[in-house]
């Protein structure tokens, strides 16, 4: 036949599935083609080039996974084994994480129920996951109660804000029958600093909001939290490579994506975009939506490095299904990396991004 460079390497061959066989294995083994072949391509990015040691990982969640158990069954083990350096989440992701510590309960339900019948009887609906309306209140207890504290009387980035939450978060954890079920608190114990892009938009920012009529001193600075990223993407830059891990998309993803375009065309420091681009969603790029562009179109924004629009994998899939398996793969495929503590850098390395965008200044 031709002979096409195309038609070159394993073809689709695959064994049948046997007995015992790992998520790894079906993944290398039989996800082949279409999203399956993408999620395949993801996971080799991910475990091959994003987790080497030089380079530095950043994650953006949306949707509401926590609510599901993902932050337990899937980013616990990721933030615990180094594989995460720093977050930016939905505030409503962070908030459902906490009532698993508080020991509250979440329940499989249908989606198909009567909600109004479920109104009557006080039951929130994520979807198909149920949970009595007690759940937010006692939540929002919590909330108020830490946040009334001393230290959170004052200005502070989120990173801040969601690393003092997590002390106390983690200290639920210590508690009989509770466990490692927050994402918060694991990523305080492992200085991963975590982000929200649009703090009122949740019911945390709900909470600060009614503490500020109160008369509380806590004002969340986004402007420090633009800075802050930047600076930490400055820093991976400077000393290897800049991963993004994106789940979904919306504001979380851009926030992510924009660190490079402020430090290029805002700060006016050299810069060539991040090196690994890897997103998991189900929207598509023709309706002009964030959460669905390509990272072919992140290029033109400066957000990506043209030079690395090859390693850029997007598989359309829902995040419920392929993070699971993206967190099997690279549990079974690599060792821990130690972690890198970019919380406890952060003045360091906003010192630097300081230091940086002065010299730049003063040598248009």
């Amino acid at each position: 036949m031709g002979g096409s460079g195309h038609l070159r390497g394993k073809p689709i061959r695959p064994k049948e599935i046997a007995h015992g066989i790992s998520a790894a294995e079906l993944i290398e083994e039989t996800f082949l083609a279409y999203n399956a072949g993408r999620l395949r391509e993801a996971c080799r990015l991910f475990t091959r080039k994003m987790l080497e040691p030089d380079v530095t990982v950043g994650l953006s969640i949306t949707g509401a996974l926590t609510p599901a158990g993902l932050g337990m069954s899937s980013l616990i083990p990721l933030i615990e084994s180094g594989f995460i350096d720093w977050i930016v989440s939905t505030g409503a992701n962070l908030y459902h994480d906490t009532h698993f510590a508080l020991g509250l309960t979440m329940y499989p339900g249908s989606p198909f129920l009567d909600d109004r019948k479920l109104r009557q009887e006080g039951v929130i609906r994520i979807y198909d996951i149920l949970f009595d309306y007690e759940v937010l209140l006692s939540t929002d207890t919590f909330y108020r109660k830490i946040l009334s504290e001393a230290e959170f009387s004052k200005e502070m980035s989120t990173a801040e804000f969601h690393h003092r939450i997590g002390r106390y978060v983690n200290e639920l954890e210590a508690l009989p029958g509770v466990g490692r079920v927050s994402v918060l608190a694991a990523a305080f114990r492992a200085g991963v600093p975590v982000y929200t892009s649009s703090p009122g938009d949740s019911s945390i920012g709900m909470n600060v909001a009614r503490l500020a009529l109160d008369g509380s001193g806590l004002r969340l600075d986004v402007s420090r939290d633009v800075n802050e990223t930047a600076a930490i993407v400055l820093d991976a830059k400077n000393k290897g490579k800049s991963a993004l891990l994106m789940l979904g998309g919306g504001s979380p993803k851009n926030f992510v994506l924009q660190t490079e375009p402020h430090i290029q065309e805002i700060l006016g420091i050299e810069g060539a975009g991040h090196d690994y681009y890897l997103q998991i969603t189900d929207a598509r790029p023709d309706t002009g939506g964030l959460s669905g562009a390509t990272p072919g179109e992140a290029v033109t924004w400066g957000k990506v490095d043209p030079d690395q629009l090859p390693d850029a994998v997007v598989c359309y899939a829902d995040t419920t299904i392929a993070l699971p398996l993206l967190t099997a793969y690279a549990m079974a495929s690599c060792r821990p990396r130690p972690s890198s503590r970019l919380y406890d850098r952060l003045a360091l390395l906003y010192g630097h991004l300081i230091k940086k965008y002065s010299e730049t200044e003063k040598n248009p």
